[in-house]
């Protein structure tokens, strides 16, 4: 068994722009290859308005996805929002959806993660703000009360730390990324675990996916 590790943030642009390639890379992993995804965190809570150049930075992003791969984006978001540069919000939101199981067929944290990324790029609202994520968690047909409650929990804030810490171990930082854990001889000659950089193609989950059989396949050192 290997484990495939997914780092992201629901407010990453680029993780948005990558969204339908990795879609297909998770759909095609081997069996024997397990998906893990990792909360980045890419900006702590904060209340502070975004610095209008930093708006401009983020926006000129968002052009620059949609151009190379064609990405929609709605910029009304900031004409109608007040950004700020606090995604941890979302992180935990993901994470107190995830305590209700299921949304459908998928997993109630995609099912979040998906709804944050379509409210931020396409419906101009702002997963910064708690309101906005306690609308999209009744949307979804989540307990609100309990989504309420988790999302200010210490629990919750818990496991978003304990995330933010393994993120933090990735060999690529920068999200989205990608990383395969697999067993390494140590110094001393003990086996251990150690994550290696996973080839990531923002137009092709074949890229990837031959990369992972190239990493699996040579030689433990």
């Amino acid at each position: 068994m290997a484990t495939l590790y997914y780092f992201y943030d629901p407010m990453c642009s680029w993780c948005w722009g990558y969204k339908p390639v990795a879609a297909q890379l998770f759909k095609s992993l081997p069996e024997d290859v397990t998906l893990v995804k990792v909360l980045g965190g890419l900006a702590p809570d904060s209340d502070v308005p975004m610095p209008a150049a930093q708006q401009q930075a983020v926006a000129g992003y968002w052009r620059e996805i949609s151009a190379l791969l064609g990405t929609r984006f709605n910029h009304d978001f900031w004409t109608q929002c007040k950004p700020r540069r606090s995604t941890y919000p979302a992180c935990r939101a993901v994470i107190a959806a995830d305590l209700q199981s299921t949304v459908g067929a998928v997993s109630a944290a995609d099912a979040m993660n998906d709804a944050i990324q379509r409210a931020y790029y396409l419906r101009a609202m702002n997963p910064s703000n708690i309101d906005t994520l306690q609308a999209l968690a009744a949307e979804l047909g989540l307990d609100e009360q309990r989504f309420s409650d988790d999302l200010a929990s210490a629990a919750v804030e818990a496991e978003l730390q304990r995330q933010l810490a393994f993120a933090r171990m990735a060999p690529d930082r920068g999200y989205p990324s990608l990383a395969l854990s697999r067993e390494q001889e140590g110094e001393q000659g003990e086996p251990g675990r150690v994550l290696v950089s996973v080839q990531q193609d923002y137009q092709s989950a074949q890229a990837t996916l031959d990369h992972l059989q190239e990493l699996r396949a040579a030689p433990v050192s």
